[in-house]
This record gives C-alpha cells, sequence and structure tokens, in this order.
C-alpha cells in the first residue's frame, strides 16, 4: 500500500526529504511510519545537539570551577542510539534479503 503522506512540519528541510525518500521506496505500515517518525526526529535532535556542541565544546566549568560534559553530549549520544535503533527496527539499512521481517519494497510490489 502506497502512502501520499507529507513528511512532518517539524523535521529538518533535509531529514524530511530521507523521510519522504523512504516513504516513497518502502510501503509502511501506520506502526512502521510512527517509528521513521522517531527516527528523523531522533536524526535532527543529535544534529542539533552536535551543532551547539561545535559551537561551545563538549566542557564546561560549573560553578565550582570543576569541569563537566555540556548536557548536549547527552543528547547527541542518546539521539544517535535512538536513530539507529530505529533503523535496525525498521530494518531499513540492509541490502538484500534478511532472516527478520521488513516492510516490503514498494518497487518490488511495481514488478521493478
Amino acid at each position: 500500500m502506497e502512502h501520499q503522506q507529507n513528511a512532518p512540519k517539524h523535521l529538518s528541510p533535509e531529514t524530511a526529504q530521507w523521510w519522504q525518500s523512504v516513504m516513497s521506496e518502502y510501503a509502511l505500515e501506520p506502526h512502521h511510519i510512527r517509528l521513521l517518525t522517531l527516527a528523523a526526529e531522533a536524526y535532527d535532535s543529535a544534529q542539533q545537539a552536535r551543532e551547539v556542541l561545535q559551537l561551545e565544546g563538549k566542557i564546561f566549568i560549573d560553578r565550582f570551577d570543576q569541569p563537566k560534559p555540556r548536557p548536549e553530549v547527552a543528547i547527541q549520544r542518546d539521539s544517535a542510539i535512538g536513530f539507529a535503533r530505529m533503523l535496525r527496527e525498521l530494518d531499513l539499512d540492509i541490502s538484500g534479503p534478511t532472516d527478520r521481517a521488513r516492510p516490503p519494497s514498494l518497487l518490488s510490489n511495481r514488478g521493478l
């Protein structure tokens, strides 16, 4: 079943384009679309945290004059892990057949 959905508006333009490309390539069920959206949100979150870390660095000095990791370090790490887990759940990064169930490619449904 082909979905004619637009990417969620809160995604970055690049991530929205990726989301749309996945939607056009795979026949996703509603629960897969939710996982795809969570993956896209996690990716954007990791990128936003990375941008802050590039500007501010990974460490700050707290009020006791002690070095501490910026909160964005954990946000980037957790978001990257979440993105990887969502991709694994969707099984999108595997080329060729696998033993796990995977949403069928729309291309295979069209006889291409």
